[in-house]
């Protein structure tokens, strides 16, 4: 699924995202984590062994759509993003908010 995908569709979307530089030890996740919550979606953010952050996000694409702008823009102030790998995926539908996991 297109970005572009992510603005037109209506149903609940659900997206996989891996996040590359200088991500982790920047407050990253707590700032993904926020940023996702004032969007409406659910999920979790973790940092990975690699050095590199996961997201897994659910929600209006739309609004899918909204962060992966924030990231492509820099995301965290003091984080340096070098790469954004995205997967759409099938929505599970068993979250409640989202999360920072360790």
């Amino acid at each position: 699924m297109t970005d572009n995908e992510y603005r037109s569709g209506d149903a609940d979307a659900a997206c996989r995202i891996n996040v590359t530089g200088r991500v982790q030890g920047v407050g990253f996740r707590y700032t993904a984590q926020q940023k996702a919550s004032r969007l409406g979606l659910t999920g979790w953010v973790r940092n990975e062994r690699d050095g590199s952050v996961e997201i897994y996000c659910e929600g209006n694409p739309q609004k899918i759509a909204q962060l992966l702008d924030w990231l492509e823009a820099g995301g965290p102030s003091y984080s340096r993003i070098s790469g954004i790998d995205q997967h759409p995926v099938k929505p599970q539908g068993t979250f409640s908010r989202f999360s920072v996991e360790y």
